[in-house]
């Protein structure tokens, strides 16, 4: 359950006002006919009686909820660049990118969250402030009042760090499987170039990515919401304060139930407890522990899942409509494929990631592989392919589907909000540029540049967080430019250094898929705060065109997943940056710090864990402490997919629909973009089709008891309070979102180390209805 350009003006999320001058290309317009017009824009969301507090306005477009729910005021009196700032971001920075790399390897994954760290920096910049003297030398830990931009400083430096690259996965299964061990200086300039590609790419992406109002981002409002009660001053302020320490400490302490005393809570379902023996119950009913089922009708209580993937208290309505339809299809598609017997489904588990023999027994996988690690066909031939189980394949045909779907999608609704990125290639642009080029023109001394943007003189159509940040020097696009181009010259060196067995021109089609993956899944994840992730695509594109080379897999989906990824990390940090006011170039300077921090770190404390650990990484089994799943998977999934796409995947193979699904997919979209044209009264427009055609593969895996709570959550808050409750909606939505994300993430570290094994042995509560330690919690048959 992951350019330059025009400044486009912010067009609706939620479709509620007619516009007075539509454009050939709107999304909602198309031939200016009044009685179109009209229908087209008539909300679907507004209130059936009148708000309950004649004062609040209800918020119908990301404009309005970036200028309601946070502040658009700014200080430029506040300062970022302090020694205060540094020591806790480099600190915090350290403490994530050890710990990440740590639990790389452990049997328990802990992530350290963008909210827990948002918390804990704040806890120890105010503690700075309250007990450091301000004279002497002391006087550089504690200049001045902790400030909102120290704040986001310190986060945007820690988040950037706070993960295991992808790159110290690679050189784990290579050192672990491969018998390869690159050179100290080829592994960090791996784990460099592969780490601040895609900061290059999506910097350059800004204009388009990141400055319109209609990137709102909105996962992260709940974090700027938070900054907004702890930094602002007044009676609001203070209010807003205190309800975030309550519902704070009160979900801190209210966690302890779910996660620790009493887990039946995390999935209570009535018909798994009437009929706890029953198989199918289990499959379609159970879903409070991992692979178990659907979860469907399961009331969940534990906001670490309902929350753990997407606060559902921030997504638009839009898009958590389009999901929930996803959601519906999943459980009829899951279903059917396994009662109808399709692919042999009922020969394998129900939820499974693994490779299968026909008899559903596991695969051996090292049984087909010569001794340099590539499949023998003689081998292959003897153990016979492999099976996935059918809900896997529904997940890859449903993530094809999305993943295509989106470039039709926004080309067809959205075409104008991204339009920039590929203007400055047309023919009279190119010419324009040529013709008003001038050698004298040029500073040679970009040094000296101050970057200042110019003060446009109307600024109605500009996001007002923007404008705010157009006082302060930019980071400007030669920076990312010189990023980028650092980084790919570094990556050619490497993979050649390393052994990968990609060729140049491999690693370049990695490239080119990540920049065009970056403009259309980025606006996709900046609209509306859901990524869909290209791993398992690109994972299919390198096993044809590097077969039998599960290594050059590897290398290939680093250089291409792992550079959409990283992209939308930077570009989700900078939109902080933008929210709170923190100057372009402290913003670029904490992410390439953090970044290089992180990824150091992660090299030496994943060179010392295989040193000392080998023997226990390379066992299926592992201990309580150490674990090597992660790296065995990984390399699992580069054999089945580099190794075994051909015979897996291609035309007239088992499992062809799942390539066809990406042409499927491109053509998903234009059925309801036609029905809008001419029927505008079906409100098709409401409907983001990647999202639906992604989410039919949703529940493959993990724990899905939570889904009811999530939607009935999603659906209060960006529905019925928001329209009926404006004022209280704007003043606390986000807040109370980002206190419960906080309270939880904060109790579910404590609790990680404390009583579930993350520091060695594992202490759970003494077994008890409640706690069915010997079973699945919410007492649905135990599936083999």
């Amino acid at each position: 359950m992951a350019y330059e350009g025009r400044i486009s003006e912010a067009t609706d999320t939620y479709p509620t006002r007619i516009k007075t001058t539509p454009t050939a290309n709107d999304e909602k317009s198309f031939d200016g006919k009044d009685e179109k017009s009209y229908y087209a824009h008539v909300d679907v969301e507004a209130s059936s009686a009148e708000p309950d507090d004649s004062s609040g306005v209800v918020l119908h477009d990301e404009r309005e909820i970036a200028t309601h729910v946070i502040s658009v005021d700014d200080d430029p009196s506040l300062n970022p660049w302090t020694f205060r700032s540094f020591f806790i971001g480099l600190g915090l920075s350290a403490f994530g990118g050890s710990l990440a790399e740590i639990y790389y390897f452990k049997p328990q994954t802990v992530f350290v969250s963008l909210m827990f760290l948002a918390i804990i920096s704040y806890v120890i910049g105010f503690a700075m402030e309250t007990f450091i003297p301000r004279y002497g030398l002391l006087r550089y830990l504690n200049p001045h009042p902790f400030n909102k931009k120290e704040n986001a400083f310190i986060i945007i430096m820690a988040s950037a760090a706070a993960n295991s690259a992808l790159a110290t996965e690679v050189l784990a299964v290579q050192r672990l499987y491969y018998n390869i061990t690159p050179n100290a200086a080829s592994s960090i300039f791996l784990l460099f170039s592969s780490q601040l590609l895609g900061y290059g790419i999506g910097g350059v992406m800004r204009s388009t990515l990141l400055y319109p109002s209609k990137m709102l981002y909105p996962g992260v409002l709940p974090l700027l919401s938070m900054f907004d009660a702890f930094f602002r001053d007044g009676a609001a302020a203070r209010r807003k304060l205190k309800v975030f320490y309550m519902v704070f400490g009160a979900i801190f302490i209210w966690e302890l139930f779910p996660e620790w005393i009493f887990p039946l809570i995390t999935g209570f379902s009535i018909i798994c407890l009437a009929a706890p023996n029953n198989a199918a119950v289990s499959r379609v009913f159970g879903g409070s522990n991992g692979d178990e089922g659907l979860g469907l009708l399961s009331l969940c209580f534990d906001w670490q899942y309902i929350s753990g993937g997407i606060n559902p208290m921030t997504i638009p309505l839009k898009a958590q409509f389009s999901s929930f339809i996803g959601y519906i299809l999943c459980m009829i598609v899951f279903v059917g494929v396994f009662y109808n017997n399709i692919w042999k489904a009922q020969n394998f588990p129900f939820l499974s990631q693994l490779l299968f023999y026909e008899n559903g027994t596991v695969y051996n996988q090292s049984l087909i592989l010569n001794a340099n690690y590539e499949v023998d066909p003689t081998l292959l031939a003897e153990q016979g392919l492999p099976y996935y189980a059918s809900t896997w394949v529904v997940y890859l045909l449903s993530t094809n589907l999305g993943l295509a779907a989106t470039f039709t999608h926004l080309l067809l609704w959205n075409r104008d909000d991204l339009r920039g990125a590929w203007e400055w290639m047309s023919p009279s642009n190119i010419r324009k540029k040529w013709q008003d080029f001038s050698w004298q023109d040029v500073n040679w001394k970009f040094w000296q540049n101050d970057d200042m943007r110019e003060q446009p003189q109307n600024t109605e159509d500009l996001d007002p967080h923007y404008v705010q940040m157009l006082k302060y020097p930019d980071a400007p696009d030669s920076w990312y430019y010189v990023v980028f181009v650092l980084s790919l010259v570094v990556a050619l060196v490497v993979i050649y250094k390393s052994n990968s067995t990609l060729p140049w021109w491999g690693f370049v089609i990695a490239v080119v898929l990540a920049i065009v993956s970056i403009l259309f899944f980025g606006a996709l994840f900046a609209i509306t705060g859901i990524a869909l992730s290209i791993q398992t695509f690109v994972q299919m594109i390198a096993g044809y065109l590097h077969p039998g080379k599960p290594m050059a897999n590897m290398y290939f989906v680093l250089y291409s997943y792992n550079t959409v990824a990283q992209a939308l990390l930077l570009l989700r940090d900078l939109k902080i940056a933008q929210y709170a006011k923190l100057p372009p170039r402290a913003a670029f300077t904490a992410q390439i710090v953090g970044t290089l921090v992180g990824a150091v770190l992660n090299y030496f404390l994943m060179n010392s864990i295989i040193d000392n650990q080998r023997d226990i990484l390379l066992s299926v089994q592992g201990t309580n402490i150490w674990s090597g799943q992660q790296p065995q998977q990984y390399n699992s999934q580069a054999i089945a997919w580099g190794g075994l796409g051909h015979e897996l995947f291609s035309v007239g193979m088992r499992y062809q629909w799942v390539p066809w699904s990406y042409l499927v997919g491109l053509f998903a979209p234009v059925p309801f973009w036609l029905v809008h044209r001419y029927w505008p009264k079906l409100r098709a427009d409401y409907y983001y089709t990647p999202i639906i055609c992604a989410y039919i593969g949703w529940l493959c895996v993990g724990i899905n008891s939570s889904i009811l709570s999530y939607f009935v959550i999603a659906f209060l808050s960006q529905w019925w309070i928001r329209t009926r409750y404006p004022r209280w909606f704007q003043k606390y939505n986000y807040l109370v979102g980002a206190a419960l994300d906080g309270g939880t993430q904060v109790m579910v570290f404590i609790l990680s180390f404390a009583v579930q094994g993350a520091a060695g042995t594992a202490h759970l509560f003494p077994a008890w209805w409640g706690a069915n330690q010997n079973g699945n919690y919410d007492h649905c048959m135990y599936l083999e």
